[in-house]
């Protein structure tokens, strides 16, 4: 029997989210539930075992591998994007999404490619804008959409998001979410078409970076955005079969665009920390060398005064600078609360 999945996408203060969630779902529930949530790399996730506690399903770690099976809890581990392919779970170091892996997007897209309108996806607290561009193609591809109500969620970015780029069956509080999922699930009729087909060369050339295929995005026909990828400097493509553009570099790293100007943020503060040492730098040794000209009475210790004023100058135009602007950075470098510290992939 082809199975009904869940696939839930999650990132800070989305354990809370999770636990509210699972503890509505039944033990009879006609569906399996993907989890990710953006956790390190290197740390193992607590989550499984936090998700078991909270609900009547079983939860594991997802295996590469597995059948899907009605009423189990499959979570992401660290450093692997989560898949559907042929009714199998998939693991893969495939390139990062938004600078995560596991991201959300990969799964929401390979579960719609697999299993069309058998697919409900669920966009839960975060911050920036994760899983609208996924819960898109599970739009286009006949499921069922269902997002967090942002004002229930502790970081209301990412349901607010996917609620101004897709048009959701429906908005429920965490709490409630478990009842509006299984009530979906099981009225479920069958559908024979799995929406509009105009896209599947452009999901299957994602899905196929994301398992780490000899492909790029110059094989997917993308046009050049003119931007830099925060992970690895590569040029962008535009990827616009959406409202809103995405983008991805030649070898797959891909960007939604809050996440890309948040990116863009966090390198513009850099370089700017870089020119402030710089200048810095440069005040002090001038006036080492204007102390230097003035013991050995060269005529030297004016210019070199100068030099160290103008220094002075132009530091406290980028430390204002630096004040004015502040990190834009979101709340996704925060610690996940209830889980464990360094939420933000690099």
């Amino acid at each position: 029997m082809t199975p009904h999945v869940i696939v839930a996408g999650a990132s800070a203060g989305g354990v809370e989210a999770l636990r509210a969630m699972v503890a509505g779902l039944p033990a009879d529930l006609p569906a399996a539930v993907l989890i990710v949530l953006h956790v390190p790399r290197t740390s193992p996730s607590a989550l499984p075992a936090i998700l078991s506690r909270a609900g009547k399903l079983p939860a594991h770690t997802a295996r590469d591998g597995e059948t899907l099976e009605h009423g189990h809890i499959y979570v992401a581990p660290a450093d692997h994007h989560l898949l559907v392919l042929d009714h199998r779970l998939r693991l893969s170091r495939g390139p990062s999404e938004n600078g995560h892996r596991p991201a959300i997007d990969p799964l929401f897209r390979s579960a719609a490619r697999a299993l069309g309108p058998r697919v409900v996806g669920v966009v839960l607290s975060g911050a920036r804008d994760d899983g609208a561009a996924g819960l898109g193609t599970i739009a286009q591809r006949g499921g069922q959409c269902v997002v967090q109500e942002p004002d229930d969620a502790l970081h209301a970015s990412m349901p607010r998001a996917a609620m101004e780029r897709v048009r959701v069956d429906a908005v429920a509080s965490a709490a409630a979410m478990g009842e509006v999922l299984t009530k979906m699930v099981k009225a479920a009729a069958e559908r024979l078409t799995a929406g509009d087909d105009e896209s599947r060369p452009l999901l299957d050339g994602e899905i196929a970076m994301s398992e780490l295929a000899d492909l790029t995005s110059e094989d997917l026909a993308l046009e050049p955005a003119g931007y830099g990828c925060p992970s690895c400097g590569g040029s962008l493509f535009e990827i616009s079969d959406q409202p809103v553009p995405r983008y991805r570099c030649r070898v797959g790293h891909a960007w939604s665009p809050q996440s890309l100007l948040d990116e863009q943020a966090v390198a513009l503060e850099g370089a700017l920390w870089m020119a402030l040492r710089a200048l810095e730098d440069k005040a002090s040794l001038s006036r080492r060398m204007a102390e230097s000209g003035r013991r050995r009475h060269v005529g030297t210790e004016a210019q070199y005064t100068s030099s160290a004023d103008e220094a002075d100058r132009a530091a406290s135009l980028i430390r204002d600078l630096i004040g004015r602007i502040g990190s834009t950075a979101t709340e996704e470098a925060a610690i996940v609360p209830g889980l464990m510290p360094g939420d933000r992939d690099e």
